[in-house]
């Protein structure tokens, strides 16, 4: 008998009721439990009576006082408390509940209905029919048990109706309340919103409230547009108080092995004049050996992006597109860029011009051919051009490294290279005349090192201390030649630091290039332990063709000894400090110093960061300007909910604030707001930059924001 009882059960259905799935299979029971089954060959009516359970497989339970199930309309009536509990946690609680044989009509009074982890339904009376199903005087909330206090929002409705086809919930009559009822907020005649199985819904979102640089308050009113699961896009219209509407779209698209993003904006000032910008980012998997960059950074003109609060205070856009190819042991890059200038020229500096079209690099790694020995083979091919001139080049490069370790842990390893550059200038300025060239120059540059190691450590405690002297010579070709050449197709400056200590080339481009031996040397002494980090590096570089070039940049070199450059930071858990410095070898005087400093745990931290530099960064700068800037951040955690953050950047120099942002920032699991403010003293043009405010509020579902 207890076998017929399970082999009918396996009919019913319990519906999608306000997006609840439900689906007892008693197929796969694993138990039923019940005080008394009983079966009536003449009403063909099963019953069950007592503390009816039923457990499937599948971690799906009926719970009921009593059940029966009625074989020849195949409907079933439970009796009692009811409580139905599938896989994924969802729950329905009532006193009676009556499911007809296709499924699609239900009578149930006092439900309650658990929809998600804090989505919760609660009806006097609820009835469906078909794919439509009404609940009366219900409650519905989306922040069940979020809260202590209570659930941090209800709407109360007289009836909401569920479209199960539509997977939309209608309330009428319906009032917005916070806190169980405590204060009302707005009522609404009717209200309507995507029911909580929907993912993705097109509609209006939170607007957004800020105020603008010189353009009055801005309203922003984004709308959603659902393509499909993998394709959106959201609109804004933003209206402005002193100023024509500024309108903005974001676009996504998600392939199976691709991926496309475009923010665009777009108005019409006052003056008649139209202001844009588009951004693109377009990555593309072409197979495992090979994908695309599509990318896209243009405005209409310098000021438009900060003005309007999409400056992120990059110098410069890059437009352009890369194509990757990589092997085992090899790769390609193509790239193409197309610059766009954001920076104003200052009174003796100018900026490198020129757009790359394009700049194709490979490099290619052979297995090790003795011991640890490997051969690099690489090329790298650039055109430039711009402002009335170009130039293209071809470089190609061979190089062999071979590191040992040999007795007593000492390393060295042994490099030699060759390298031929071959360019074709059209009107370009080299670097010892101010008048245009064009032609063909070539320049061989042959190149080795022989570099030297020797970390020793001890453990002592539980502490594991190490230090390692290491020293590298580096020899080149001579070549006063070498010394006159292009000067603008990629940056030339020189900034000896402990990153560039033991580098081939010392300058940060391809272009202007080491010219004669230099040896590098110093040391790194390191202590940690389970909590502990500490590290200090000290280092210097001497020049062995000390020439006119070493000089050109005021980079310290004097004599052929440059200054001292090194490091040194310690961190523990939630502390962090470091500092980089160049001091002058003679008088022991900083000529440049960077320091940060971190301290924080669980939200709450400060920040600290100062960076002074006596010299120029770059050749193209004749201004003797000191660099002295201070920045500073702190974020402390009010409350579990409540951060409030802070950050500042200082110009020593000129003595005054460049800029300072901050704001409130509230995440409740069910809604979240934030105030947020920024100060810019920049001034550009028709920018000029005053002290703006954002504000944003959303709700959450399920930990999701919208």
């Amino acid at each position: 008998m207890r076998y017929y009882v399970l082999s009918l059960l396996t009919l019913f259905i319990i519906p999608n009721c306000f997006a609840l799935d439900f689906n007892v299979n008693m197929d796969e029971a694993k138990t039923i439990k019940a005080k008394k089954i009983e079966y009536n060959v003449k009403s063909e009516k099963i019953k069950t009576t007592g503390d009816t359970e039923i457990t499937n497989t599948s971690g799906e339970t009926v719970k009921s006082d009593n059940l029966e199930y009625d074989i020849k309309s195949e409907s079933l009536k439970a009796s009692g408390n009811t409580e139905l509990i599938n896989a994924a946690g969802q729950r329905i609680k009532s006193d009676d509940l009556t499911l007809t044989k296709d499924k699609k009509n239900i009578d149930t009074k006092n439900i309650e209905l658990w929809l998600g982890s804090h989505v919760y339904v609660q009806a006097e009376k609820i009835s469906r029919k078909d794919d439509i199903t009404v609940a009366k005087y219900a409650d519905f909330t989306a922040c069940e048990g979020c809260d202590s206090y209570g659930s941090a929002w209800d709407i109360h409705a007289n009836t909401v109706i569920h479209n199960e086809t539509a997977k939309m919930l209608y309330f009428h009559n319906a009032s917005f309340w916070v806190y169980y009822n405590n204060i009302p907020i707005f009522w609404l005649p009717y209200y309507e919103m995507p029911d909580p199985s929907v993912k993705y819904k097109t509609g209006f979102l939170s607007p957004s409230l800020n105020s603008t640089n010189g353009m009055g308050t801005q309203i922003n009113i984004p709308f959603y547009i659902n393509i499909s699961d993998r394709h959106d896009l959201t609109t804004t219209l933003s209206y402005l108080t002193n100023e024509n509407p500024l309108f903005q779209a974001e676009h996504r698209l998600n392939l199976n092995h691709s991926e496309f993003r475009t923010n665009a904006s777009f108005t019409r000032n006052s003056e008649s004049e139209n202001r844009w910008h588009i951004f693109n980012n377009d990555k593309i998997e072409l197979g495992e050996n090979a994908r695309a960059f599509v990318y896209i950074e243009r405005t209409s003109d310098k000021t438009y992006l900060q003005k309007y609060g999409f400056y992120n205070y990059q110098p410069y856009l890059d437009s352009g597109a890369k194509l990757e190819l990589f092997g085992q042991s090899s790769y390609v890059v193509a790239d193409t860029h197309i610059f766009q200038e954001l920076r104003e020229p200052g009174r003796n500096q100018t900026y490198a011009s020129g757009n790359i079209l394009p700049n194709i690099r490979g490099v290619y790694q052979s297995d090790p051919f003795y011991k640890e020995t490997y051969l690099t083979l690489s090329g790298d091919v650039l055109a430039v051009s711009g402002d009335n001139a170009d130039s293209q080049r071809l470089i190609g490069e061979a190089r062999i490294i071979s590191p040992w370790t040999l007795w007593g842990g000492n390393r060295i390893t042994l490099s030699a290279a060759s390298r031929y550059d071959i360019y074709n200038f059209d009107k370009i300025k080299l670097q010892d005349n101010n008048e245009l060239y064009s032609g063909v120059k070539s320049r061989f540059l042959p190149s080795g090192y022989v570099e030297w190691g020797l970390p020793l450590y001890s453990i002592k405690n539980d502490w594991t201390y190490i230090i390692e002297p290491r020293a590298r010579l580096t020899v080149m070709q001579h070549d006063d030649k070498n010394s006159v050449f292009a000067l603008n197709n990629d940056s030339a400056g020189r900034f000896l630091s402990d990153n560039t200590l033991f580098s081939d080339n010392r300058y940060s481009g391809y272009d202007v290039w080491e010219n004669g031996s230099f040896v590098d040397y110093g040391a790194r002494w390191a202590a940690f332990n389970k909590n502990h980090n500490i590290e200090v590096f000290l280092g210097q570089t001497y020049d062995i063709n000390t020439s006119s070039d070493k000089d050109f940049n005021d980079n310290g070199f004097r004599n052929g000894f440059s200054d001292y450059v090194g490091r040194i930071a310690y961190s523990r858990n939630y502390f962090q400090i470091a500092s980089r410095f160049r001091v002058d070898r003679e008088d022991f005087d900083l000529s440049h110093i960077e320091n940060s400093l971190y301290l924080g745990k669980n939200g709450n931290y400060i920040t600290l960061g100062h960076i002074w530099d006596t010299q120029p960064i770059d050749i193209y700068s004749n201004e003797d300007k000191d660099t002295h800037e201070f920045t500073a951040g702190a974020g402390l955690r009010i409350t579990k909910r409540i951060n409030v953050r802070e950050s500042v950047v200082y110009n020593a120099y000129e003595h005054i604030i460049q800029r300072h942002s901050g704001g409130i920032y509230y995440e409740h699991p069910c809604y979240y707001f934030s105030l947020e403010y920024q100060r810019d003293n920049a001034e550009r043009r028709d920018y000029v930059g005053n002290t703006t405010f954002q504000f944003k509020f959303g709700i959450s579902i399920d930990g999701k924001h919208y």
